[in-house]
């Protein structure tokens, strides 16, 4: 701190990369973001990418939209990753000039990862992570069944106008099983929600609506889970005691997170697709 004070400046040592390949083409809505990020946590764990940067690259890459990127990128940081990237492109600029920016193109002169992993997106299933760690990563099917208390969608991992929507047009005309808590991740989320009758069908379904922000993914407001109970979240965090004193979390897709709310118990997405 001192030298800081002294020269108004500090210091960071710029990470090495790993390549993380995403390829092919996701096999239909019940797979989405989720399961790709869970995926590469899953096969890196949580330090397998400590001091480092994740560069996610691949036809599969380019082909997500934004909010499905921040999703993946977001997830960076639970396998002990500086930052998660992805190279600027179309979708790069669409996303910029909705909020009055430029972006300009990257320089582009090789590159070097120290490592590479892959995601195929043909292989892919609905995952899901078991508490109390992120890595600990199993398809859904495998986990149905298992009775859930409350079924929270939100955060800054899954908590965006595009998640809302996703999740509303699931529960459209139909009624959550279990306590049902939706929060969305920032003001404008929420208003353009409200705006275009997002809300509405969500509370018509049955789920209540949180104020803006992080709610109970760090045990901070509304949905606070207690002693025993068990909930699916699409957070992006499960250890013990993170949603409240002896609760346990798992973790998933919006998809999957809509089929658990109808069931109220796990529940995978493939079967609400199939019908």
């Amino acid at each position: 701190m001192a030298a800081v004070w002294t020269t108004g400046e500090t210091w960071f040592r710029v990470p090495d990369t790993i390549g993380v390949w995403i390829t092919g083409a996701l096999p239909g809505p019940s797979v989405e973001a989720k399961d790709i990020a869970l995926s590469y946590v899953s096969t890196l764990g949580t330090d397998g990418a400590a001091n480092y940067a994740l560069e996610f690259v691949g036809e599969g890459a380019a082909a997500l939209g934004m909010e499905g990127r921040m999703t993946i990128a977001n997830l960076a940081v639970e396998t002990g990753a500086k930052t998660g990237l992805f190279p600027s492109d179309g979708e790069t600029y669409r996303y910029l000039k909705g909020y009055g920016l430029d972006g300009c193109p990257p320089q582009t002169c090789g590159w070097e990862y120290t490592k590479e992993i892959e995601v195929d997106l043909g292989d892919l299933e609905p995952l899901i992570a078991v508490p109390p760690r992120v890595d600990t990563v199993r398809p859904v099917r495998d986990l149905e069944g298992t009775p859930i208390d409350q079924v929270f969608v939100g955060t800054c991992t899954n908590g965006r106008f595009e998640d809302l929507v996703r999740f509303a047009s699931v529960l459209r005309g139909r009624k959550v099983a279990v306590r049902t808590i939706v929060v969305p991740a920032s003001r404008s989320v929420l208003l353009a929600a409200s705006r275009l009758g997002v809300v509405t069908t969500l509370i018509a379904a049955g789920c209540t609506i949180g104020v803006p922000g992080c709610g109970p993914c760090l045990g901070a407001h509304m949905g606070v889970i207690g002693e025993g109970e068990v909930c699916f979240s699409t957070a992006n965090r499960n250890y013990r005691n993170r949603m409240g004193v002896g609760g346990e979390v798992y973790l998933g897709s919006v998809a999957t997170a809509a089929a658990t709310a109808l069931s109220g118990a796990i529940t995978s997405p493939e079967e609400l697709y199939a019908n």
